[in-house]
């Protein structure tokens, strides 16, 4: 009996020597590994949430933006882009931002209104008379006080991308001096500036997102809305209006937000290869965006049943007139120093 418990004992020393010493079971041998799967768990992955279209000018520069980071990180930095609100909507986007559910945002200058009023500034009618003008402050004095408001937000702002001017649109009647605009309701962004431009023109608003306009337009709860060109041609909201006004009364544009955890993370190389694609991003935008519109708005004139009218100089000052007074109404709220970098209108 002890020969063998003693013989037992030997075939599993054996055993347990061959395996400590290089012999293991055949289904323990390495995997294969998939040489594109090498270096995976080093990318950086950046998801960038927004709200409208691919071939809107933001979401176009968002594309534009991903293949250049590509390149320049030689794929050691992925951006992956949402646009069309997949994952949030205007109203929600911020929050995730912060909370870090999602890493990168574009919104539009009316929507940080809701974070900050200083943003109102970039609401006011015809503050600016053109994209330089606009480039100027944005470049300037007041697009690092607006920078600045974002401090205690957990976000950090990174540039200013552009969309354009906006222009009325309306299913009642052509939009040519003030009065034309009594008793109708505009759709609008989440902006007080944008409230009160309507109440002084005589006309009411309802908020809503920007994926459900041609909807709300369509059923008639909303008679118009303020828009760019490139919005209005790709949102088809042509199909639902009558008529539209080449205004320019007021900007849209957007700017472009990290988490402010994820960016302080990144290493400086990673920081300064997101900072060179913003910077060739944002100038290819300003050109992209002034030949989409030239081009969209000849498209625009050639559709039947739609009417396009074109502010004549003593218009314009009629809306001007009527909407000054906004200056005077929003000075404490925006804030005394801003509005005086940013003047009156012309």
């Amino acid at each position: 009996m002890k020969t063998w418990i003693g013989i037992g004992l030997f075939i599993v020393l054996g055993m347990l020597a061959a395996f400590m010493t290089g012999f293991r079971p055949h289904f323990t041998e390495s995997l294969p590994i998939d040489d594109e799967q090498a270096g995976l768990k080093d990318r950086i992955v950046i998801k960038f949430s927004h709200i409208v279209a691919e071939n809107t000018p933001k979401g176009l520069a968002a594309a534009h933006f991903a293949r250049l980071v590509k390149d320049l990180s030689n794929d050691r930095v992925e951006i992956q882009v949402f646009p069309n609100g997949m994952l949030y909507t205007g109203d929600t986007e911020f929050a995730a931002l912060q909370s870090g559910a999602i890493q990168m945002i574009a919104p539009s200058f009316s929507n940080m209104s809701v974070v900050d009023p200083a943003w109102l500034a970039m609401d006011l009618p015809f503050a600016f008379v053109d994209q330089q003008a606009v480039n100027a402050a944005l470049q300037g004095e007041v697009g690092q006080r607006l920078y600045g408001t974002l401090d205690a937000h957990k976000v950090i702002g990174s540039a200013f991308w552009a969309n354009g001017f906006k222009q009325m649109t309306s299913s009642v009647q052509p939009l040519q001096v003030p009065d034309d605009f009594r008793n109708q309701t505009f759709r609008i962004q989440p902006s007080r500036m944008l409230v009160s431009q309507f109440q002084a023109l005589g006309a009411s608003t309802v908020k809503i997102p920007f994926n459900e306009t041609y909807g709300i337009l369509k059923d008639g709860a909303a008679d118009g809305q303020e828009n760019t060109i490139s919005n209005i041609a790709t949102k088809r909201l042509y199909q639902v209006q009558n008529y539209m006004t080449v205004s320019n009364h007021g900007y849209l544009g957007y700017v472009v937000l990290f988490n402010k955890k994820l960016w302080e993370d990144l290493s400086p190389d990673v920081q300064r290869i997101l900072q060179q694609a913003l910077e060739e991003t944002t100038a290819w935008l300003s050109q992209e965006t002034a030949a989409m519109h030239e081009k969209q708005l000849r498209e625009l004139e050639g559709i039947d049943g739609f009417s396009i009218h074109k502010l004549t100089e003593e218009e314009r000052q009629q809306w001007i007139r009527k909407l000054e007074p906004l200056y005077d109404q929003y000075e404490q709220i925006i804030g005394s120093e801003l509005m005086s970098e940013i003047g009156r209108p012309k």
